[in-house]
């Protein structure tokens, strides 16, 4: 008897285990990564260039016309994650270009990458561009986020997750010395969600979305 209970706490502790520490996959990249990445390793760099590096939120804007930047380069890939913009990473960096712009993270969460893993990508990113590209000025966004009022999604309920990344993004930030765009709370509704006005789906931006996003990047396009 004591060992069947033993046995079923055991077990207890186990599925525990598991469920405080899911699986996890570090190589997933979406189907059209390695178009991207070949159709942006073909277009000519500039050290002018300013780069939008990111996922599906990043890849859903025209910059060029959005922020009237002729030199706006968009490296979004929809689904992208932290392991894959480190992997693609070189493409960024062989021109050298004046600044780039990074948001990130959010797929992570997603799959289950631990908040840890993920910052400690952003410190890679920030140190390989440093070293790739010296002269690169580096602008990190903070995650926007969610609202799970829409039709449920993997990337909604991260709420402490997003607000953990945004904490530890703040102080790599600070360490690092890299300009910090803390554009989460100017998206926030007064629950706390993302603000209808500014999504179509909980999760992505709408025209409005942008053009929000837009007005918080400028500053720092002009300086």
């Amino acid at each position: 008897m004591r060992y069947f209970v033993f046995s079923i706490a055991l077990l207890f502790i186990t599925l525990q285990s598991g469920a405080q520490q899911p699986k996890w996959d570090s190589t997933f990249r979406p189907g059209s990564y390695a178009l991207k990445v070949d159709q942006f390793r073909s277009y000519p760099n500039s050290q002018k260039d300013i780069i939008f590096l990111g996922n599906s939120i990043t890849a859903g804007a025209d910059w060029n016309e959005l922020l009237g930047l002729p030199q706006a380069r968009n490296r979004g890939i929809s689904g992208d994650i932290t392991y894959g913009v480190l992997e693609r990473l070189d493409e960024v960096t062989a021109g050298k270009p004046a600044k780039v712009f990074v948001l990130i993270g959010i797929n992570d969460m997603a799959r289950n990458i631990p908040d840890s893993v993920i910052l400690s990508n952003y410190e890679k990113i920030i140190h390989r561009i440093r070293k790739e590209s010296p002269t690169t000025r580096i602008y990190f966004n903070t995650l926007l986020p969610v609202n799970n009022s829409f039709p449920d999604k993997n990337h909604f309920n991260k709420d402490e997750h997003i607000a953990a990344l945004n904490a530890g993004l703040r102080k790599i930030a600070a360490r690092e010395k890299i300009t910090l765009i803390d554009i989460h709370d100017h998206f926030l509704d007064k629950d706390k969600k993302l603000d209808k006005q500014y999504t179509y789906d909980g999760l992505h931006l709408n025209a409005a979305g942008y053009t929000h996003w837009a007005s918080l990047l400028k500053p720092h396009i002009a300086n």
